[in-house]
């Protein structure tokens, strides 16, 4: 029997959605719990119901030691891009202050000493590499969330083409099934029609 598409939308019957939320509730938390096997994932999963019960799942024992692993991760991740905010702040300031010291000299090097054109220039070439350093990092990190997305996507792919390919097979079986039964069917009525 073939279930239909289930709407996603609230279920009226309270009866109804106390089944449903049971289910699925097992269902997820099944599911967490092999993707933790299979894959050696430490797995939290924190469900409130409608009536604010807790229901959790730590597949390491222990939700707490889950939650603030997730926060230091939160924290530092929220540092690193305070810090890169931070030195792009400070880069820009010590432009400026480089361009405003050009244009004090008429945009020129004529009035300036030797000593402050090397000042000048390895604070121009210090700038240009602390940029290009910044600029590397947040390069990688968007590779990095790209390598993330692509492998996610295709996960969800090769779980579309096994569900496709399961399809197809559960037909194909079907379709070798049916013949056998007619022939055999077949067949039964040709014995009965000889032995009459």
């Amino acid at each position: 029997m073939v279930r239909g598409k289930v709407r996603m939308r609230r279920i009226e019957n309270l009866a109804h959605r106390r089944v449903t939320f049971c289910k699925r509730r097992e269902g997820l938390l099944k599911k967490a719990r092999e993707l933790s096997v299979l894959c050696d994932a430490e797995v939290g999963v924190i469900i409130f119901s409608s009536q604010g019960k807790l229901h959790e799942l730590a597949t390491n024992g222990n939700m707490q030691s889950l939650v603030k692993r997730y926060q230091g991760d939160v924290v530092e991740s929220q540092m690193q891009n305070r810090a890169l905010q931070s030195q792009v702040y400070v880069f820009t300031l010590q432009s400026l202050k480089t361009l405003q010291h050009l244009s004090m000299y008429g945009g020129g090097a004529g009035d300036m000493t030797l000593d402050k054109l090397h000042t000048l220039e390895k604070s121009l070439e210090l700038w240009i590499c602390q940029m290009r350093s910044t600029k590397m990092l947040i390069m990688q990190q968007e590779i990095q969330f790209l390598e993330n997305k692509v492998s996610l996507d295709v996960s969800y792919s090769f779980f579309i083409l096994r569900r496709f390919l399961y399809s197809m097979h559960a037909l194909s079986l079907q379709n070798i099934i049916k013949p056998i039964k007619r022939k055999s069917i077949a067949t039964k009525n040709l014995h009965r029609n000889r032995g009459s």
